[in-house]
């Protein structure tokens, strides 16, 4: 090739390696960015049956609000919520990924049927305390509730949940309690029956936000949080074997089984929570 030639090729090589970037974002500006709604799907489950814990998927940096609150987001777009036992017809939740539009998906729920539990033996005090007893009991469980407003940003809750003891559910959430004849709240949780002093083990990692062996209801009691408004609760233990702060993780022996406060006999009451929305520990197992 002739000298002048190469000289040219050279210089039309190097014009183009210039002009590239600049083509490149302007073939980005017509084509418009892409949507992230279109890189991540949002995906919830079509229905859920009350008392459910629902985990979804959006867009990262998505906004999303679901009864009146705000949801955190993980950093690869998993959120989580609960369905309480009275919860009916279509949950709503609306997502607004990064720059796209507000959309609002429905879960429809399906309704449980929840039997009478007759519960007899219970100590009187426990069911109808005196004025001084009920103080102490409202003065408890709002240290209790207000453990469950934490929202860590720890994202155990999407851990595969397993049995904190192996026994037979002696109780099942939200069956209507009915104490020494007079007629109490809906059960909250599951109640597991075992021996007293068999370990606990922690269903999914998390943090222990409250400790307590002597609540008047509820005994030994510990609230583990597993993020992002998810918690679990263990009553009427025997024994503590963690503190407040501590960082569990899922296995990890938490306490041990007992027969403290309102209690026929020993067994562990699980309780699980989305904030202060109750929800079934049954139900988080069953998620495998």
């Amino acid at each position: 090739m002739f000298p002048d030639a190469m000289s040219s090729m050279i210089g039309l090589r190097r014009a183009l390696s210039r002009l590239l970037p600049v083509l490149m974002m302007v073939s980005a500006l017509v084509a418009g960015p892409a949507s992230a709604e279109t890189q991540v799907p949002i995906v919830f489950p079509e229905q859920v049956q009350q008392g459910s814990m629902v985990i979804g998927r959006v867009p990262p940096g998505s906004q999303v609000t679901h009864a009146g609150r705000t949801l955190g987001v993980t950093d690869y777009g998993t959120v989580v919520l609960g369905i309480g036992r009275e919860a009916e017809g279509t949950s709503e939740v609306t997502v607004t990924p990064p720059g796209g539009q507000a959309r609002t998906v429905g879960i429809r729920v399906t309704e449980r049927d929840f039997p009478v539990e007759r519960i007899n033996g219970v100590p009187p005090k426990t069911v109808s305390p005196p004025p001084e007893i009920a103080e102490r009991i409202r003065r408890e469980q709002a240290g209790v509730s207000q453990a469950r407003t934490r929202d860590e940003r720890i994202t155990d809750f999407a851990e595969d949940f397993i049995w904190p003891v192996k026994g037979r559910i002696s109780g099942r959430f939200g069956n209507q309690r009915v104490y020494n004849g007079t007629p109490g709240s809906a059960h909250s949780g599951m109640d597991i029956a075992a021996a007293t002093g068999t370990p606990v083990k922690a269903p999914a990692g998390g943090i222990v936000t409250f400790a307590n062996p002597d609540l008047y209801l509820t005994g030994g009691t510990v609230l583990l949080d597993h993020g992002y408004g998810i918690s679990s609760n263990f009553l009427h233990l025997s024994k503590l074997d963690v503190k407040v702060g501590d960082r569990v993780a899922q296995g990890d022996v938490i306490g041990e089984v007992g027969a403290t406060g309102r209690a026929t006999g020993p067994h562990l009451h699980w309780g699980m929570n989305w904030f202060d929305t109750r929800i079934d520990p049954l139900l988080v197992l069953e998620r495998q």
